[in-house]
């Protein structure tokens, strides 16, 4: 028998939206396990807030809802708060009743402002990462490491010379001047950004330079968990300064008779960056070049080294999950400092997904 196509709503409706999400569903371990870290936070949050006032948007609804534009590859903040208002999971995600109304996106946007700094998200991430530890899910041993260029929110149109030797635009080219390239050299030293000037002109492989950032991600080798996340200006050198700096920070010689391990790329492979491992008690398990390496053939000539340049690799895919899954191949924010919030967040998107496919029963 044909339905009938009814046009009128009902006047009440009584639904349990927790009775909506289906049992297995991925997003009920992430959200569980982002709410343990998010229970610990709560000193750090009331630091944030005034006592008195109009309250505000929960910080951990805030998060939350940072957590699932990573997770669903949504490019704007107007786009994750309409989806939060007609999405019945996005809802109980946050934590809003199916009553409660959403926030406008620019009430979002200027709520999370207090949020998103690296100090902030430097501690939610250390606490997914703790969780990960709790669950004995991460090597204390064996460590890879890599770095990636990061589009900064600024265009090549914004480049202005440090000695203000330009031409002024015309006095009709509006907000968006015409800006003539040809056969003008740019570099660092004779440019910079007016829109973002700490983002530097970088190029991958020699190809188009474009203003950009670098992040960096220190991961282990047993579930390729990334530990540290280190985000630097784009220099020459930052990725190997930026090791250095990660595995002071997070990998810590024990009490085995084996040194902890540490996989990179041939970028890695200078006589500097692998003497600077040796004070730290760190083998140097970094894949080394065809000629004029720095790698000791005593390491190359080690079972654990062909294992740690295969397991290197899991560092790649987290990379890759952040820029294609998660909205770090375009960055949405301007300064260093808010671009490593970013990376964190993303990172700890990354993390959490693992986890809740690790700990599935």
């Amino acid at each position: 028998m044909r339905g009938i196509d009814h046009k009128q709503g009902a006047l009440f409706s009584y639904v349990n939206i927790e009775d909506r999400i289906d049992p297995d569903h991925p997003l009920r371990r992430i959200k569980t396990l982002a709410d343990m870290v998010l229970r610990t936070m709560s000193p750090h949050f009331d630091a944030l807030y005034a006592e008195g006032g109009r309250p505000s948007i929960a910080p951990e609804r805030l998060l939350r809802a940072s957590l699932l534009q990573c997770l669903f590859s949504i490019r704007s903040e107007r786009a994750l708060v309409e989806h939060i208002d007609f999405n019945m999971m996005f809802r109980w995600f946050v934590g809003l009743t199916l009553d409660e109304p959403v926030w406008d996106h620019s009430t979002f946007s200027a709520n999370r402002e207090r949020l998103l700094k690296e100090s902030v998200m430097r501690e939610f991430f250390g606490g997914v990462v703790a969780v990960a530890e709790w669950a004995e899910l991460v090597s204390d041993e064996h460590f890879s490491v890599d770095g990636s260029l990061l589009r900064a929110w600024a265009s090549h149109k914004s480049l202005r010379a440090r000695d203000n030797s330009d031409e002024p635009p015309g006095p009709d080219q509006g907000r968006n001047p015409e800006v003539d390239f040809r056969g003008k050299k740019r570099s660092n030293k004779t440019h910079v950004s007016r829109t973002d000037p700490q983002a530097l002109l970088a190029s991958k492989g020699g190809g188009v330079a474009y203003l950009s950032y670098t992040t960096h991600a220190l991961a282990e080798n047993r579930h390729g968990l990334i530990v540290d996340v280190h985000t630097t200006t784009a220099t020459g050198t930052a990725e190997r300064e930026a090791a250095l700096v990660m595995a002071k920070r997070s990998i810590k010689p024990g009490n085995s008779t084996h040194k902890p391990t540490l996989a990179a790329d041939r970028g890695y492979d200078t006589a500097e960056f692998i003497a600077a491992l040796e004070p730290l008690g760190i083998a140097p398990h970094v894949a080394a070049k065809t000629k004029g390496g720095a790698v000791p053939e005593k390491v190359k000539s080690t079972p654990g080294y062909a294992v740690s340049l295969r397991r290197r690799k899991m560092i790649e895919e987290a990379f890759g999950w952040a820029k294609e899954i998660g909205t770090l191949r375009h960055a949405m924010a301007r300064g260093l400092d808010r671009i490593g919030a970013h990376a964190l967040l993303n990172f700890s998107a990354y993390n959490l997904t693992r986890l809740g496919n690790l700990l599935a029963p």
